[in-house]
């Protein structure tokens, strides 16, 4: 893969996650209070209805469970345990215990997918939960099992549903919005019944929580996890989910613009780790490394040489006694192609 197709890619799919980061301004500003599940449910069943209407194309074969599966991994199950975690634990160590994710998809991936777990990797997972614990933590930070064992959940619904995107890859002839509009309406169905019987509906609906909702269905779901699942396929598995730390940053940085909140030198180194974390994580084109490590610098094959003109060279006799062929040295590389 080229280093700038790569850089367009990661810029593309971190505006995901950028995206989610508005999530939480928009939900305490634009939408009815206390409805955690219904701002859920409608974020990710209209929209997933409109692709399907446009897509027109239902699941076939094994694809009826894969979709499902995909579905309450990234979407349904996710979000709910999400809002679980947020309202048992304070808004940074919710972040911080959601922050495993990446670490989650690291062993999945080398489990699954096959890939190579490595020092930078394994470095990269400990900066950015790092980061995100200086991003978002407070002091009056406390801990509850349920809300810690959420968190811990909803990280590992994610990330396999990652590794399980990227394993199981997309139908031939599925287009990606058809695609992603499967995983939000199978998520949606799954999230409507426990919203109907744990919140219910609103009393009463203004235009700016109507407002609030279209952002959330159009900009946060359609929009969002189209461009996500771009990104799960054309990306390393590890490299998506480090993109997913730019949610926390645009949260952060939304707090600040918008709300005015302050920002404590240690957000500020937070969010600078979390950016080194991303960029260590990103992948790398490895052909050239490769021709390196094949022919060392300034290494060139010796050129044949060429008889003098007008003298023609003497024949070789032949040897009494054939030499036992040399079998050329092969090459082995195990790295794979990210």
């Amino acid at each position: 893969m080229k280093p700038d197709r790569i850089a367009a890619d990661s810029a593309l799919t971190a505006l995901a996650p950028l995206v989610w980061g508005s999530t939480y301004l928009v939900t305490t500003e634009m939408l009815p209070p206390d409805r955690p599940l219904l701002a859920a449910t409608v974020r990710a069943l209209p929209a997933g209805l409109i692709l399907l209407a446009i897509g027109r194309t239902l699941p076939r074969g094994s694809w009826w469970w894969r979709a499902a599966v995909l579905g309450a991994l990234n979407i349904g199950a996710f979000l709910y345990l999400l809002f679980v975690a947020a309202y048992h634990l304070p808004g940074g160590v919710a972040a911080l215990v959601m922050a495993v994710q990446p670490t989650v998809v690291l062993v999945l991936s080398a489990l699954l997918l096959k890939e190579r777990i490595t020092a930078l990797h394994a470095t990269a997972c400990a900066l950015g939960m790092a980061g995100v614990g200086l991003l978002a933590l407070t002091p009056r930070a406390g801990l509850d099992p349920v809300g810690v064992g959420a968190g811990l959940l909803g990280a590992l619904s994610m990330a396999s549903g990652i590794v399980l995107t990227k394993r199981w890859g997309r139908p031939q002839g599925v287009g990606l919005l058809t695609f992603t509009g499967w995983q939000l309406s199978f998520g949606g169905l799954l999230l409507l019944p426990v919203t109907l019987i744990g919140e219910g509906l609103p009393g009463a609906v203004s235009g700016r929580n109507l407002a609030g909702f279209a952002y959330l269905g159009i900009i946060g779901a359609l929009f969002a996890y189209a461009i996500w699942f771009r990104g799960v396929e054309r990306l390393p598995a590890l490299t998506v989910s480090m993109l997913g730390f730019a949610s926390p940053l645009a949260a952060t940085a939304l707090g600040y613009l918008v709300l005015h909140e302050t920002l404590s030198p240690a957000q500020l180194a937070g969010a600078l780790t979390v950016v080194a974390a991303v960029v260590l994580a990103r992948p790398r084109p490895a052909g050239n490394a490769r021709r390196q490590r094949r022919k060392p610098p300034g290494a060139s094959p010796a050129p044949a040489p060429v008889p003098p003109p007008g003298r023609a060279s003497s024949p070789v006799p032949a040897p009494t006694r054939a030499a036992s062929p040399v079998p050329a040295a092969r090459h082995h590389d195990n790295c794979p192609d990210t």
